[in-house]
């Protein structure tokens, strides 16, 4: 059976991050992506003018649909906006155990929050501890800590209750500590106006290669390069602000 993955985020109607870049990377990976969307956003590569929250039974709606029927073999979670929102998502896969990817995200590229300030508290208690593993970028990882080396940062995200934890953009590659190993995983890094949906395309890459059954390591191995080479690859001539990461290398099919 092809492998299954979920995304359970907000959608961009720019397109470039979002339930939008993670159902690219899903097929990019070799997966089924299936999407249980909490928020929409009105949302381009220059900012995000409106967010509009989707009530909790619907959201549990979608998720029932596609567990019920369809079947997650790993799922992740992205932008989830409220703090019921998170209470309403992490009580549901407390029922329905899956690998999980917690990408906390908190500020999009543009500089726009994406997370209100009650919610923090519910994202580190009730979603780390299901994680199989969580991905905050440097700026996210500050905000949940404050400053520090971003190797320091991910231990210290494993003691706040997440089996692992993997910090990108962080000097020359990504931190990842899993309880036991700590390493640094090399990231090319790429002088571009186009890394909207970097992060999303990152977690969602990890989340579908849990789904096709890769160790957490290897694959977070192979997300990092595939997060690089999707920026490489960007779309810097569309909009105004930072284009969008383009992991299916669409400007070589022109």
């Amino acid at each position: 059976m092809i492998p299954r993955a979920l995304t359970i985020a907000s959608s961009d109607s720019g397109g470039g991050a979002g339930i939008q870049a993670d159902l690219k990377a899903f097929a990019a990976a070799g997966c089924h992506g299936m999407s249980a969307i909490v928020a929409l956003t009105a949302q381009n590569t220059v900012g995000v003018t409106a967010i509009h929250e989707l009530p909790p039974e619907f959201v549990v709606a979608q998720l029932e649909a596609v567990f019920n029927d369809i079947g997650v073999d790993a799922a992740k979670t992205g932008m989830l906006f409220s703090a019921r929102l998170i209470e309403t998502v992490a009580a549901f896969l407390e029922e329905h155990r899956v690998p999980l990817v917690v990408d906390p995200v908190m500020v999009a590229s543009s500089g726009a929050k994406l997370l209100e300030d009650d919610a923090v508290e519910a994202l580190v208690t009730r979603l780390f501890p299901l994680a199989t593993v969580v991905t905050p970028n440097a700026e996210e990882a500050a905000a949940l800590l404050g400053p520090g080396e971003a190797g320091e940062q991910a231990r210290r995200l494993v003691e706040l209750g997440a089996p692992a934890a993997i910090v990108t953009d962080g000097g020359s590659g990504d931190a990842y500590f899993d309880g036991e190993t700590a390493l640094e995983l090399p990231v090319r890094r790429h002088e571009t106006a186009a890394t909207h949906g970097s992060g999303c395309t990152h977690s969602a890459t990890l989340a579908a290669l849990l789904a096709r059954g890769e160790g957490l390591l290897s694959a977070a191995a192979v997300a990092a390069a595939t997060a690089s080479d999707a920026v490489g690859h960007g779309l810097s001539e569309l909009g105004a602000g930072e284009g969008p990461v383009d992991v299916f290398h669409l400007a070589r099919a022109r």
